[in-house]
């Protein structure tokens, strides 16, 4: 990794990214550790230890670089978060899963991250850590496929021909007048929101289960009946132009009431799988020109806003929380 001078300031966007990666890394590592006392499948126990050792790479040279600006290392997560002990709460099929979900959570992150990086010494650790997010997902697709498990996008026709949008009104239109067939945009945007929304409705269904605290376990509870709306709503769009739906995986939850992780672990999670989902449904907004599509996404995303909201506000009660960098008060120093 190439040597920075002292007089070289990291620049916010650099500080929000190593902050959140340190967060994130501490959380990923515990969640591996754990998920490794249980895999009993030969195919998946390589690619988690592979993300693990990964999650200790990286928490390395985010603690030397932090350490070089005299930054203060997050407190993030660590073994006291994490119960070894636990009875398994998700399948081998759950594990591999998730582990292509964060691949592909990491690709979107890194990406961001590296093209907003000015000095080398984090460029390169971005750059190392896209790589290693394709690899992820790489390995995870590999064995995905192998065993029957990996959700292919529903199949469309191949254009015959070049043809331009004769009428602007029936493009965008969804409302008041016939919709047009969806474009291959739309249909993958509404395929990886339901699978995305799946993952998020396992973990949480399984949280729900153990989590030992009223209010907590009100909040995973709601959090599924989300997920579960918007899997419908997404599905339904979908089988009423005769395309397939992907799969959901309650099944992958076990029965165990012992909670794996601490709560802060599980509460980081749920609103880490918040933020990630609103990026997703912006996304689906700027590639989804029909009218009804937009409005849908618009909507839910309200609804996952304030969800992501309410969950905050729980963490920051129970003082889980750290604090990101801030900018300076300007405004304090001259009272």
């Amino acid at each position: 990794m190439a040597q920075t001078e002292h007089n070289i300031r990291l620049t916010s966007a650099e500080m929000a990214n190593l902050w959140t990666s340190y967060i994130s890394d501490s959380s990923f590592n515990c969640v591996f550790k754990h998920f490794l006392t249980k895999v009993e499948d030969k195919e998946i126990r390589p690619i988690l230890e592979y993300g693990l050792k990964l999650t200790e790479k990286h928490l390395s040279t985010l603690k030397q670089i932090l350490h070089h600006e005299d930054f203060p290392i997050p407190h993030g997560f660590t073994e006291e978060d994490v119960t070894p002990d636990a009875p398994r709460l998700f399948s081998d099929s759950f594990f591999l899963h998730y582990l292509s979900s964060m691949g592909r959570s990491g690709l979107l992150f890194n990406a961001v991250a590296i093209s907003t990086a000015a000095r080398s010494d984090v460029f390169d650790f971005y750059n190392e850590c896209l790589a290693s997010s394709a690899e992820v997902l790489k390995k995870s697709r590999e064995v995905l496929l192998s065993k029957g498990l990996f959700i292919r996008p529903p199949y469309i026709p191949i254009p015959k021909e070049v043809e331009f949008i004769q009428s602007s009104d029936k493009f965008f239109g969804g409302f008041f007048i016939d919709k047009r067939p969806l474009t291959a945009m739309e249909i993958s945007h509404l395929n990886i929101n339901i699978q995305t929304n799946s993952i998020g409705k396992a973990l949480i269904m399984g949280y729900s289960q153990v989590a030992k605290t009223d209010e907590i376990r009100k909040y995973f509870l709601r959090g599924k009946e989300i997920s579960k709306k918007h899997i419908e709503i997404f599905s339904s769009i979908l089988t009423k132009e005769d395309l397939p739906a992907p799969m959901t995986w309650d099944g992958d939850v076990m029965e165990s009431k012992v909670a794996p992780f601490s709560e802060k672990l599980m509460m980081y999670q749920v609103v880490a799988l918040c933020a990630a989902g609103l990026g997703n449904y912006g996304s689906a907004i700027a590639s989804s020109p029909r009218h009804d599509l937009a409005t849908n996404y618009g909507r839910l995303s309200a609804e996952i806003g304030k969800y992501g909201e309410e969950g905050a506000r729980i963490i920051i009660s129970n003082n889980w929380m750290e604090q990101p960098p801030i900018a300076i008060d300007r405004k304090a120093l001259t009272t």
